[in-house]
């Protein structure tokens, strides 16, 4: 500083510091002037006074709260982040939640907003098991996310008491926006002629159907349809019946299957008519369920060409774990029936319904058959020619078989070459038609009274005798395919039915 101060000009009278000499607090602006002092007040002890002044532009006391220096670092930040994150960790473990799924996911940062969540699921019905199946919902707020998609699923009318499953089943509809996402798809079923009282049951039923893109396999899947001949009317009832066509791909399900039921002989406008009529079929597994299936049939016994026909009249044979029931329905009518394996074929060709038939339904006709005199070969010609008196009501049959026997007053011999008498019904067909013929005098076979239409009734009626080809007509009824292809009326009402039994149109089935 000496050495400084000597080699200042002697004449001038002040002395000019440079400008490092002072330093200024942080962030201090100190005005532009040049500070001077006499130079005769500097001495040896100048470097400690300049020191003492240097020290002292450092504030004694820290700096307030609004100074940057102590808002926490990016490092800080991400520190304290990390350390709360396996708070929330550690208490979804406690819980027994596998957390593996969960790295990267932004999840909350508190163990009591987690707890919220995870409180909520449980309210709804889901269980830990549930959350560990799709850890990724608890990703979701609970006030942006879960609340407005329920109180939205709730508002359209789906049931809160199918929530659980409904969550279960696709709990992806727990990130999506209720504008963006769920109303274009509930506008789209509305487009498909599904009725808004149906639109509950049907995404009850299929909730996936959320997730799904307008423009994508939905579309496509219901323009295949139309293609192949259902009718444009009819896609409501399809889709409402069976909604999980909506997220079909065209090329890899629904085409490969109707082009294996064409190879087999059913036109295209028969498959669409059992579409229209049992929508389901389209979810029988082509390889593993339809092929094997129509295997079997030829293996015991069934005529190729005939499958059309059996799948025609009853499509749910497609579905089964058939080889099995084949197996055991044979052995029953072999052992109890007396039906050679070479006749069993033919049973199921005239009613494939047979294969389903129960151990205890079997025996109890038999039996009745047995009680009505008739024996056990002639209950097995009965069978092989009409199967349906297997599956017939007790009590209605009971009801036949007396008319026929005090009223008609025929041998039973006649029932066993035309057993198809008990599918008609008594008041409806058999007692005015017996009645008719009575009063006109003629003696005929039951099945010239019975197996014809009721306008080719009338047009025998006409008859002052019957010729022996009359006699002898009639006596098999075949399916007719073409009217079975024929569109159907359009049905009216809610569509809505999971479940479709086998109905005869002039019997009445167990």
């Amino acid at each position: 500083m000496e050495a400084l101060l000597s080699s200042s000009q002697p004449n001038s009278p002040f002395l000019s510091f440079p400008c490092y000499s002072i330093r200024a607090p942080p962030f201090a602006t100190l005005p532009r002037r040049r500070r001077s002092f006499k130079l005769n007040s500097y001495s040896a002890s100048s470097p400690a006074k300049i020191s003492s002044r240097r020290t002292k532009t450092v504030p004694d006391n820290p700096p307030s709260s609004s100074s940057l220096y102590l808002r926490p670092s990016l490092y800080q930040i991400g520190q304290s982040r990390a350390t709360s994150r396996t708070s929330v960790f550690e208490f979804l473990r406690g819980l027994g939640i596998v957390t593996d799924e969960l790295e990267g996911l932004e999840l909350p940062v508190t163990v009591e907003v987690m707890k919220e969540r995870v409180d909520f699921l449980h309210s709804v019905g889901l269980t830990i098991e549930d959350i560990n199946a799709y850890p990724l919902v608890l990703g979701c707020s609970v006030r942006k996310n879960m609340v407005p998609v329920l109180d939205y699923l709730g508002k359209i009318g789906v049931r809160k008491s199918t929530f659980t499953q409904f969550l279960r089943r696709y709990p992806q509809v727990l990130h999506a926006s209720v504008v963006v996402d769920l109303m274009p798809v509930v506008r789209y079923l509305q487009g498909m002629d599904i009725k808004p009282v149906d639109i509950p049951r049907v995404l009850e039923r299929y909730p996936e159907v959320l997730g799904y893109k307008l423009e994508g396999t939905m579309s496509t899947s219901v323009a295949f349809l139309v293609g192949i001949g259902v009718a444009p009317r009819q896609i409501g009832n399809v889709l409402t019946r069976y909604p999980e066509i909506l997220g079909m791909r065209v090329g890899r399900i629904i085409k490969p299957f109707v082009e294996h039921l064409e190879s087999i002989g059913l036109p295209r406008a028969a498959i669409a008519r059992l579409i229209e009529q049992q929508p389901y079929i389209l979810g029988f597994n082509l390889i593993d369920q339809v092929k094997p299936n129509l295997v079997a049939l030829v293996e015991f016994g069934v005529r190729k060409e005939v499958l059309s026909s059996i799948i025609a009249r009853y499509p749910d044979i497609l579905g089964f774990e058939l080889r099995e029931k084949l197996v055991v329905q044979q052995s029953l009518l072999e052992s109890r029936v007396l039906v050679s394996r070479e006749e069993f074929g033919t049973v199921i060709e005239r009613m494939p319904q047979a294969v389903s038939l129960s151990r205890d339904t079997v025996l109890k006709h038999v039996e009745f058959f047995k009680n009505c005199g008739f024996l056990l070969k002639q209950v097995s010609t009965m069978v092989v020619h009409c199967p349906q008196i297997l599956a017939l009501n007790l009590d209605i049959m009971k009801l036949s078989f007396d008319f026929f026997k005090n009223e008609m007053e025929r041998e039973i011999e006649e029932l066993v070459e035309f057993p198809a008498f008990f599918t008609y019904g008594l008041e409806s067909t058999v007692r005015p038609r017996h009645k008719m013929v009575t009063k006109k005098g003629l003696k005929c076979s039951l099945a010239w009274l019975l197996n014809c239409s009721d306008d080719k009734f009338e047009e025998r009626m006409r008859y002052d005798s019957i010729g022996i080809e009359e006699m002898d007509a009639g006596t098999e009824s075949s399916f007719d395919m073409e009217k079975f292809a024929e569109p159907r009326e359009e049905q009216s009402g809610s569509e809505y039915d999971e479940d479709s039994d086998f109905e005869d149109s002039d019997g009445d089935y167990i």
